[in-house]
């Protein structure tokens, strides 16, 4: 790389650039410019003009909230990690995947939330892990493609990862379910019980049990929550949060159907 300025905001183009072109980027070229998670979240702030979004810690300015995210951690006793979404590559089941410059097509699948009215600041720091229930109005099945901008996949730099959108390539939703009906306060949902099945192109159908990495899937809410009010003051109803992987990380080819079903709640399907 010569003659490109080595800051925050040059890389926050060059991966809007390379998310439209395809083409990839070398980690070891940008490594010295994201050495904190700070960074990562100034060059995430960068891209927000571009896409339409409000920049992060400008509660008044021009732009709107971004309405997609992805949350999660490996585990409770982990920090979550948060990134939002571009509306380009959220797509309703069924879906094809048709020209869209992917490399990896490593397969999440997930579980969506979306909320059904405005939370404050105020609402956000009264929450605990795992409360919120009463703030989703909506839940459905999900696909994540995993994918990078880098040229090392994934084995580029952590903080570079996370600059690019914590490994994002698209999101499949499923139809929407009514939360009210699947999630009932008087009768909590034994997410140790729920099944996840995946099926991948031509590979055997999987399924998996219990598996979601913190428990619960709606542990998440409060630190999500917590983390878009610092950014924006609030966040608006019908704003959607995918929640992590029940499977691992599964990977695809070009041509292959992904069927995500998750029972009793929703199926997604997606035509790579």
């Amino acid at each position: 790389m010569t003659n490109t300025p080595r800051t925050p905001t040059a890389l926050a183009h060059a991966l809007l650039q390379a998310r439209h072109s395809g083409e990839l980027l070398d980690a070891d070229d940008w490594a010295d410019v994201v050495r904190t998670p700070a960074d990562a979240q100034a060059v995430q702030a960068a891209m927000a003009p571009a896409l339409g979004w409000r920049v992060a810690g400008s509660q008044q300015g021009p732009g709107r909230v971004p309405g997609y995210w992805k949350s999660g951690a490996p585990r409770r006793d982990a920090p979550l990690t948060h990134a939002p979404l571009p509306e380009e590559g959220v797509w309703a089941s069924p879906s094809v995947a048709g020209g869209a410059p992917l490399h990896l097509r490593g397969i999440e699948a997930e579980i969506a939330l979306r909320l059904g009215r405005d939370v404050t600041a105020a609402m956000a720091a009264a929450l605990q892990p795992g409360e919120g229930l009463e703030l989703i109005d909506g839940i459905t099945a999900a696909i994540e493609v995993v994918d990078t901008r880098w040229r090392q996949h994934l084995k580029a730099p952590p903080l570079l990862l996370a600059a690019d959108g914590l490994c994002h390539g698209a999101l499949v939703l499923g139809p929407w379910q009514d939360a009210s009906r699947l999630l009932p306060r008087e009768s909590p949902r034994d997410w140790s019980a729920q099944v996840c099945r995946l099926r991948v192109g031509a590979a055997p159908l999987q399924a998996f049990t219990g598996t979601h990495p913190l428990g619960d899937p709606l542990w998440l809410l409060a630190g999500w929550l917590q983390e878009l009010v610092r950014r924006y003051g609030n966040v608006p109803a019908g704003t959607v949060v995918t929640t992590g992987t029940w499977n691992g990380l599964a990977f695809a080819q070009a041509g292959d159907l992904v069927v995500a079903e998750l029972d009793g709640i929703a199926e997604a399907r997606l035509q790579l």
